[in-house]
């Protein structure tokens, strides 16, 4: 029999694993569950992103910047048998097929804010990406950026919380929280009541309805992507490459569809096509059109794409918040009840700052990165 949680952990992907780990590795105890399994939703659809390339100067790169040497720190609490995780410190290469003046402006404002980005000659680009499109007028280089499998992550995160004396329950849906004196004592699930001393909402982009539940909504949306799977291939994307208007569509609040060329190869040969950004609820349709327009971006890119077979296609919903930050910290309405979501995109990269920002600030700790700008009260995530 168990010991009672002092952590119920709501979400098993990506985000929800991270905190887990974390607060295990503090001596917290913690149950994970999820109404499926880990890393079945968000998690599942994403292409591994460990980015600090693509983000402006500002909180979430501050967050981008630690979570990428705290990935280095995650990695080795690891058990051996699932340290395997597909890490790759590849780097990433952005380049520009226009004026090169706006993304060596951005590079600058980077390195300003401490991340190594080098502007590169289209001949270096070409040294570095072979097969790149002639067009390109200027590139730089990130040495920093990475790649995850990250359902393989996730999953060996949560077999660390496991060898620590924790839990992680599937097939368990939250469906509210029990209150006593204006505090968490407890979660309602579709199992049964579970008591514990604090619930942490990291249902991705579900986590407004479990907000809801829970009787403490926060604005968090889904935003649908796209990604395109090519046959298997030899070598021949060495990095993680993406043009320009990406970091523009990472920033934007545009509901409309936006698409940017990010491509990139996995260690089973296969080059993942991204990516898109759709605001349409949990609509799931495949749609056609987004699918041409990644392909017809990606082949500007690589020329060479255009005579590789797409082996499948495959989509999900990110964690949306309207200020673009993600939500971390404890809600001011409710005694024990903490969020952890609102990454968009970026989760599979930020996660184990979370972890540790959630850790910290759940044991009093001296926070590592500035917690302020992601608290749950501010006016985009709590309507007044």
């Amino acid at each position: 029999m168990h010991a009672t949680p002092d952590v119920v952990v709501v979400g098993a992907g990506m985000v929800g694993a991270a905190c887990a780990e974390a607060l295990s590795a503090a001596g917290v105890r913690v149950l994970v569950i999820d109404r499926d399994g880990p890393a079945a939703g968000t998690t599942a659809s994403g292409e591994g992103n460990v980015l600090v390339s693509d983000k402006e100067p500002g909180p979430e790169l501050e967050l981008a910047v630690a979570s990428r040497a705290e990935w280095d720190v995650v990695r080795e609490r690891l058990l051996e048998p699932v340290a395997d995780i597909e890490w790759e410190a590849k780097g990433g290469v952005v380049v520009a097929t226009g004026d090169p003046a706006p993304l060596a402006a951005f590079a600058a404002k980077q390195r300003a804010a401490g991340v190594v980005a080098r502007v590169i000659t289209p001949a270096e680009a070409f040294e570095l990406e072979p097969l790149l499109t002639p067009r390109v007028t200027v590139g730089v280089h990130y040495p920093d950026d990475a790649q995850v499998q990250p359902v393989l992550a996730a999953t060996a995160l949560l077999a660390a919380v496991r060898a620590r004396g924790g839990e992680v329950r599937s097939g368990v849906t939250a469906l509210g929280i029990r209150q006593s004196g204006g505090r968490v004592v407890g979660v309602e699930t579709s199992a049964g009541d579970i008591a514990c001393g604090a619930v942490l909402n990291a249902c991705g982009p579900w986590a407004g309805a479990f907000g809801a539940a829970a009787g403490a909504p926060i604005e968090v949306l889904p935003r649908r992507g796209m990604i395109l799977v090519t046959a298997p291939l030899p070598e021949c994307v060495r990095h993680k490459v993406y043009d320009a208007d990406y970091v523009g569509a990472v920033g934007s609040g545009e509901a409309d569809l936006q698409t940017s060329t990010v491509v990139e190869s996995t260690r089973g040969g296969t080059v993942l096509i991204g990516s898109s950004r759709e605001r349409i609820g949990f609509d799931d349709t495949i749609r056609v059109r987004v699918l041409r327009e990644l392909a017809r971006k990606a082949i500007g890119l690589f020329p060479f794409l255009g005579e590789v077979p797409v082996m499948r296609a495959y989509g999900g919903f990110r964690p949306y918040a309207p200020d673009h930050l993600p939500v971390i910290g404890a809600d001011p309405r409710i005694a024990g009840l903490w969020h952890a979501t609102g990454h968009e995109g970026a989760g599979i990269g930020l996660a184990p700052a979370t972890g540790r920002l959630i850790t910290e600030q759940f044991l009093g700790l001296a926070p590592h990165v500035d917690p302020a700008p992601f608290r749950v009260d501010r006016a985009a995530v709590i309507a007044a």
